[in-house]
């Protein structure tokens, strides 16, 4: 069963199905991390219901959005929300396996500016896998690992362009250690905590295609506060897509 959903920019929809495909707090967050500049072009890999193109285009010095889906009824969705929010100009899903997928297969005579992802954050036989496959794909390394995602990043990003991502806290140093070993220097980096004095539970990180070292650590985001209400960062980032 399909629902309607305000995505929390004015005018904007979002078609998802709720047990299947629902974007997370984990786009939210990437999306207003990422910091784009005048007329980049973007690939966001593993896009799911196209949630984090939808938001970045709101920003409107965005360039061409791509977002890569591996799952066909996935990227069905996904073309719906962009055709549904008067989009079809700005952003395009490629139906592809990111393990494998080319600047070519995506049309592309440059390489991008920036990529985005959100890619599954536990390796199999950690945590309760989803009995819904969708789900299970999108949260467990089934079809595609940390390392796959990367070196699709490293593949399609052009020198000196960035990569953004979400991940696991518990998962830092993996992600760290990967990013440089594929000459994408870690150069922005933001912890994310579900209350003041929590362990952290999220990771932000932005890296730069053959940079220099020189990580900067960006102040703690904080979700709730003590009531269990957001916190006055959370409500400008409610706000800010509004």
């Amino acid at each position: 069963m399909e629902r309607l959903d305000d995505l929390g920019i004015t005018g904007f929809k979002i078609i998802q199905r709720p047990g299947e495909a629902t974007f997370s707090i984990d786009a939210l967050l990437l999306a207003h991390f990422i910091r784009p500049r005048r007329g980049d072009s973007l690939c966001d890999l593993g896009t799911g219901t196209g949630v984090i193109p939808l938001l970045l285009s709101a920003r409107g010095s965005i360039g061409p959005i791509v977002g890569v889906e591996l799952q066909s009824e996935l990227a069905d969705l996904a073309e719906r929300n962009i055709r549904l929010n008067g989009l079809a100009g700005r952003i395009r899903v490629v139906r592809g396996d990111l393990r494998t997928i080319t600047l070519n297969d995506l049309d592309r005579n440059e390489p991008f500016d920036l990529i985005t992802a959100n890619p599954p954050f536990r390796k199999p036989g950690t945590g309760r896998v989803s009995p819904v496959a969708g789900r299970a794909m999108a949260r467990h390394e089934l079809e595609c690992t940390l390392e796959d995602v990367l070196m699709a990043s490293r593949r399609l990003v052009r020198f000196g362009g960035r990569v953004a991502l979400v991940h696991l806290a518990e998962r830092l140093t993996d992600l760290l250690v990967e990013l440089r070993a594929r000459a994408l220097e870690p150069k922005r980096l933001k912890m994310v905590r579900p209350k003041a004095g929590a362990r952290a539970k999220l990771v932000l990180v932005e890296a730069r295609a053959g940079g220099r070292p020189g990580l900067a650590i960006e102040a703690d985001l904080v979700l709730h506060d003590e009531n269990g209400g957001p916190t006055p960062e959370m409500m400008e980032i409610y706000g800010s897509n509004r």
